[in-house]
């Protein structure tokens, strides 16, 4: 029994955010997107809604509304129990996209859940992010509200990156196809974020985790994914009496279907590696006497109209069977459905057989869990995840994955050999009850939360959010430099327009300044004063002309801030030097960067996370290196005044012209980019639908930008 952070008992929010995610009839295998992940994070829900204290269990993903796949996922809201829903958050357009094509939208996402969070009667206890893309959403989450965040990785980007390289991709395609430097920047974030990172395996930790610069082993948990032993068990009777109409489908397929069934259940991804076992097969006549090949890859009509990865691994096992002439051999069925597949296991089981998953790298592995629970012995890549599988249930043999041949001797030294196929399969059925249940999952998991939970500091509300005028439903920030300034005619009738629609909105200066650079700015060039200042790069906050300032956010963006030892890292750095007095600040450490000789700012950020530092460095206008803590930046700033006047970000328009101004703009935001020598930073924000590029300079942009919206 866990005790809870409050009464009424714990309230977790678990974010997985890519593929098709219902609470039945899961598609396994129908992309590379909706996979084992897919399963866990739904299995995961489910048996943390079963525990006794726990009051509510929400599983964020993305609403899709695409004719293209079932109606299922365009409903907001999905019961699944009286404590239990799937909740469906819009990011970017409304067709099913694949998860490299998503990071454009994840800040949108973010700054949706972030809106739909605010609606619910309390905060969750803690965020469990799954996957790169759900983890760069679950920071934001984290750092704007103190939430704690919690991680499971599933698959990692530098160890993916690793093993595309040695199978030949050139990094131009790596990049191209995966967004992997995006991946591997969130990855690393969400590492430095997490209070908590949930691993299935110890391999894991020490053979991909091990890659980050932000490896801390000691916040890292191995809890071991469970299996439904209800759904998955041995045959009862005889083979043919547990999956009829399967059967009937591999018959066609097959010369001498009572032969014992090498079995392969993936999607037809490239990482799954199912063609090197059909060559293994077709290259030992052996193996070929003593048992068929059945590749189950997902389900397809027309494999002309599958994705071109689908496309690509099936067309080349086609060609490997007509190569090896294994008509009769091999079966390669079109279709299955989700129910079926305990029986498949149990046919494969009733053949005396062997499941086999021959993956480049596998992050866990739950298909060899569901194998095991039906009685079958397993040959696996020695490759991640099942490593601790076969070591925890003694039940299979461990293979490379890039070499045939072991493939081949470890499937014959099972099949060959009666007692020793009776060893392994009851080996499995006994330590799969043993070892991976999700009861005892659930249970441990809440164990490793109890720390986590009873330590959160919630963000306190300012009272500013009684000073505003109720009519005012909409907000301008913008930056200072190179934005608002630049031009005088252009800042002048700006101030016109401003001190015309003064009642309408909400006005907000957002600066890598201090205070009383911005008041002397302000002063000088006679303009309006704002509502709103947020300075020194998003870690000061002041409201109203008496400059009331938030005492709430000082205190929030404290967390782990340690400007001492920043500075002490930094100091041996070619190419730094420290800006004067002035432009420091408690929360802000600022620094000349002279590109000739310092180094690449990616440089900086991992030399930052290897000293565990948790901080957020911008550099603006190619020499100005800013550090703060990592929960402010002037975007997370933006963020929380809009929430405490309950403006929404999509009536919220944000003015900026260099890379410290990108996270403003990303997301719900109307985001402006004014035309300045230096908007070549914010390049990058083009994807964003959100995100205007002016023609104009200056004010003269931020004009053009106000019209373009229809502001007013």
């Amino acid at each position: 029994m866990v005790d809870m952070a409050r009464s009424g008992g714990l309230y977790i929010l678990l974010i997985s955010i890519h593929g098709l995610i219902r609470g039945h009839d899961l598609e396994l295998g129908r992309d590379a997107d909706t996979g084992g992940q897919t399963k866990y994070v739904v299995e995961l829900a489910k048996a943390l809604a079963r525990q006794e204290g726990v009051e509510r269990v929400d599983l964020v993903t993305r609403l899709v509304v695409d004719d293209h796949v079932s109606p299922d996922y365009a409903v907001p809201i999905e019961k699944l129990a009286e404590n239990l829903q799937i909740v469906r958050v819009k990011a970017g357009p409304n067709e099913y996209l694949p998860k490299e094509q998503l990071w454009p939208h994840m800040d949108s996402f973010a700054d949706h859940l972030s809106t739909w969070l605010a609606e619910q009667p309390r905060l969750p206890d803690v965020v469990h992010t799954h996957y790169a893309d759900a983890g760069y959403v679950g920071v934001r989450l984290s750092n704007l509200t103190g939430l704690p965040l919690i991680h499971t990785g599933h698959s990692l980007g530098r160890d993916k990156y690793r093993r595309l390289l040695a199978v030949g991709m050139d990094i131009e395609q790596i990049e191209k196809r995966y967004h992997m430097q995006a991946r591997i920047s969130a990855e690393e974030d969400t590492l430095s974020c997490a209070e908590l990172v949930i691993t299935s395996t110890r391999n894991e930790i020490e053979s991909q985790y091990e890659l980050y610069d932000y490896y801390t082993p000691e916040k890292m948990a191995v809890i071991p994914p469970g299996t439904d032993l209800e759904q998955f068990h041995p045959p009862t009777n005889s083979q043919t009496s547990d999956a009829p109409e399967f059967l009937d489908r591999l018959n066609p397929f097959l010369r001498d279907p009572a032969k014992p069934m090498i079995l392969a259940l993936s999607r037809p991804d490239q990482r799954k590696n199912i063609v090197s076992l059909l060559e293994a097969y077709g290259q030992n006549k052996r193996l070929q006497d003593l048992a068929n090949l059945v590749i189950v890859a997902g389900n397809r009509d027309d494999i002309r109209e599958l994705n071109e990865g689908a496309q690509s691994v099936l067309t080349e096992l086609l060609w490997v069977i007509d190569f090896h002439d294994l008509y009769g051999r091999v079966a390669l069925p079109k279709h299955h459905s989700g129910e079926e597949v305990p029986e498949i296991y149990r046919l494969a089981a009733a053949s005396r057989g062997v499941f086999v998953n021959p993956a480049l790298t596998e992050p866990f592995g739950l298909t060899l869990l569901e194998a095991a629970a039906s009685g079958l012995p397993l040959v696996a890549t020695e490759n991640g995840g099942p490593v601790d599988i076969i070591g925890n249930c003694r039940n299979g043999l461990l293979v490379d994955p890039l070499s045939r041949e072991a493939i081949a001797d470890a499937i014959l030294s099972i099949l060959e050999k009666p007692r020793s196929w009776s060893e392994l399969s009851g080996n499995g059925l006994r330590n799969i009850a043993r070892f991976y249940s999700w009861e005892a999952h659930a249970q441990a998991y809440l164990a490793m939360l109890q720390p986590v939970v009873s330590k959160r500091k919630p963000l306190a509300q300012s009272p500013s959010t009684h000073q505003f005028s109720s009519y005012r439903n909409r907000a301008l920030f913008t930056a200072i430099d190179n934005t608002l300034l630049g031009d005088a005619e252009a800042l002048e009738q700006f101030a016109k327009v401003v001190r015309t629609h003064r009642r309408q909105f909400l006005f907000g200066i957002a600066t890598g300044r201090r205070l009383d650079s911005v008041l002397t700015i302000l002063k000088r060039n006679n303009i309006p004063t704002p509502d709103v200042l947020i300075t020194s790069l998003g870690t000061e906050i002041y409201y109203t002309s008496e400059l009331f300032a938030d005492i709430a956010w000082s205190h929030h963006i404290d967390h782990s801030w340690t400007p001492q030892v920043l500075r002490r890292v930094l100091e041996p750095v070619p190419g730094l030097s420290p800006q004067p007095k002035n432009e420091q600040s408690r929360f802000k450490v600022s620094y000349y960067y002279d590109s000739e000789h310092a180094p690449p700012l990616d440089d900086i950020h991992a030399l930052l996370r290897q000293k565990e530092l948790s901080v957020n460095a911008t550099l603006s206008f190619g020499q100005y290196l800013d550090i703060v803590p990592a929960r402010a930046s002037k975007g997370q700033a933006l963020r929380y005044v809009s929430s405490q006047y309950n403006i929404p970000l999509e009536r919220t328009l944000v003015t900026g012209g260099s890379g410290g101004d990108a996270d403003m703009l990303r997301g719900n935001t109307l985001g402006v980019v004014v035309s300045n020598r230096h908007q070549e930073e914010l390049s990058n924000l083009s994807e964003n639908e959100q995100v205007y590029f002016a023609n104009g300079a200056h004010a003269w942009g931020i004009l053009e930008a106000i019209r373009h919206y229809g502001f007013f």
